[in-house]
């Protein structure tokens, strides 16, 4: 990289910058420290559905909601930090503290153990039920103290069929009802996961909304770099995220969660290890408001900022109960706290706002709403999409069968394709003055997200009821649901900021995170009631699988393009509502 010290020129730039390529060189270190964040993060995610069913034996249902809670905290958190970073640490400790424990996390997430142990009883005996591969990749296999089969199930999954009868000790065929089967865990391991996940939570809520604020921060009012610097930035999210879901994807598979997850890890401690080097490049831009504030004494010995930090560890231990428990979570309370939240702002905008704020609230609170129904199908990404291609698609590329958590990388890679293009179509057509507004594009993005499963559904039907469906089709429902972020993602933020009054921008971006983390969540319901029986981690009966699959995507499909066509429909309604902060 070439340094260039004279940044005189650059209109609002102050004249002390060191840049490189023409940016602060601060943004450098953002870059490549959210890079190796978002490549732990994306390269975990692409496997932890596969580790939570095969490895510690959940079932699909379940492992859905933990999939689930664990995203939706993940947005939830960054609430909780990004308030103690604005009112006391600053930036730069909050990330420091964040990428620390997402080291840890990740770190955490690499000691596997031996997993569960399915248990199989016949007459009094016991055998073991396993997968002899990962990643929907293994077949089901049954261990005794003879010797090892190949296991399979009839149409209908009433009859276990054994391949090789003689080598365990069992007859050809099994009814169901002849046998029992047990789980056996180890606590150890599974608590393990459980506290490397609120880890996760905590370091990603510490460091996510904070690691954007420096980016901002980096750039003086009027600085004409500005946006170019957010694209620089947002390019090394996309990076990171492409590298990990085919390397940490291929590793995990194709070697063992431990590697997959380690590598995640590693890759962690690259992006620590910039930030804590070359910290010293943000000039100061990400301080504490007030450095002595931090030193008052407010419990014992202990000052703010141990305070703070205790604040994590409060994080991690809530975070950690909710996970494990999530599964016993009512989905009434989840939904009650999104309409208490909505009476909330309703409220304020009718009572503390004047006739122009109050219109432009409600439609900051129509745009927050409206990323609910993109983001819950969106997010089916890392759970039933997952699972899906893991078990339902033929997988084979150029003689090669692609493990399952590599094609997580499609998003990211379509973003880095197409990003440029539709940036260049909304200037092109602002020119001719037929930009669509912020509430179109919502519309169309929510409807995107429908039509991608619509066409997943087609091409499952043309496979047939027990045939894998072609891998094209993943390509292609990936790239609809890749346009659609393109439309609500970029928009939303930037909308929303615009548009709430200025007095509580940090309550109206909470509520963006909350509802965010609430998508989530509800993206982990939807993900559930595509489960199927499993045995040893993998179906026991595929043709009643992809039925389920083909109900529950024609549905949610057909429902989100019925929502975006009501979103179409309003869309005038809170254009005007906006008073022009478009």
């Amino acid at each position: 990289m070439t340094e260039v010290v004279d940044s005189a020129e650059v209109l609002g730039a102050p004249s002390s910058d060191k840049t490189i390529f023409g940016h602060p060189r601060g943004l450098y270190i953002l870059f490549f420290t959210e890079m190796w964040e978002r490549f732990s993060y994306y390269g975990m995610r692409g496997l932890l559905i596969f580790y939570l069913t095969e490895h510690f034996l959940f079932s699909q249902e379940r492992s859905s909601i933990i999939y689930g809670a664990y995203t939706a905290l993940v947005y939830v958190m960054t609430i909780i930090g990004g308030t103690l970073a604005d009112k006391y640490l600053g930036s730069r400790k909050a990330v420091t503290f964040g990428a620390i424990l997402l080291v840890i996390g990740h770190l955490g997430m690499a000691f596997e153990g031996s997993g569960s142990s399915e248990i199989l009883t016949y007459n009094g005996t016991d055998f073991e039920i396993g997968l002899d591969a990962r990643g929907g990749d293994g077949n089901q296999i049954i261990t005794s103290e003879q010797g090892v089969s190949l296991i399979s199930f009839n149409a209908g999954a009433t009859q276990m069929l054994i391949a090789d009868p003689d080598n365990v000790g069992l007859p050809a065929i099994l009814a169901v009802t002849d046998y029992s089967l047990r789980t056996e865990t180890e606590a150890l391991y599974i608590n393990g996961l459980y506290l490397s996940l609120a880890l996760i939570i905590a370091g990603v809520g510490f460091l996510k909304a904070n690691i954007s604020s420096i980016v901002g921060a980096l750039y003086g009012f009027g600085d004409t770099r500005r946006d170019s610097g957010f694209t620089i930035f947002y390019m090394g999210i996309n990076l990171g995220a492409f590298l990990s879901s085919i390397l940490c994807g291929y590793l995990g598979i194709t070697y063992g969660w431990k590697y997959g997850f380690g590598l995640a890890g590693i890759g962690m401690i690259f992006g620590l290890t910039i930030f804590l080097k070359y910290q010293h490049w943000l000039e100061g831009k990400a301080e504490p408001p007030n450095s002595e504030k931090l030193k008052e004494k407010v419990l014992g010995p202990l000052n703010i900022e141990a305070m703070c930090y205790l604040a994590g560890l409060g994080i991690i231990a809530i975070s950690m109960l909710m996970v494990m428990n999530a599964h016993l979570i009512d989905e009434a309370y989840v939904g009650i706290l999104g309409v208490l939240v909505f009476a909330f702002m309703v409220a304020y905008a009718f009572l503390g706002c004047d006739k122009t704020e109050r219109n432009r609230m409600l439609a900051a609170i129509y745009i927050i709403l409206a990323q609910i129904p993109f983001w819950a199908l969106f997010e089916q990404a890392g759970t039933s999409l997952n699972l899906f291609a893991g078990s339902l698609v033929d997988r084979t590329m150029l003689g090669l069968t692609v493990p399952a958590p590599i094609f997580q990388s499609l998003n990211a890679m379509f973003i880095i394709l197409f990003a440029p293009l539709m940036a260049m179509l909304w200037i092109k057509l602002a020119k001719h003055k037929v930009n669509p507004s912020s509430p179109v594009k919502f519309a169309l993005g929510v409807f995107m997200a429908g039509l991608g499963f619509l066409v997943l559904v087609a091409g499952m039907k043309v496979s047939g009821g027990s045939g894998l469906t072609a891998v094209y089709f993943i390509f292609l429902i990936y790239w609809f649901h890749t346009i659609g972020e393109l439309m609500v993602s970029p928009v939303g933020l930037s909308v929303v900021t615009k548009l709430a009054p200025t007095r509580v921008v940090g309550m109206t971006m909470g509520a963006w995170f909350l509802y965010s983390g609430l998508s989530n969540y509800l993206a982990g319901v939807i993900a559930s009631t595509t489960g199927a029986e499993t045995i040893g981690g993998q179906l026991t009966d595929v043709v009643a699988a992809k039925a389920n699959y083909i109900s529950v995507y024609t549905q949610v499909g057909y429902i989100a393009m019925g929502i975006a066509v009501l979103m179409l429909l309003i869309s005038p309604v809170i254009k005007k509502m906006m008073e022009g902060a478009e």
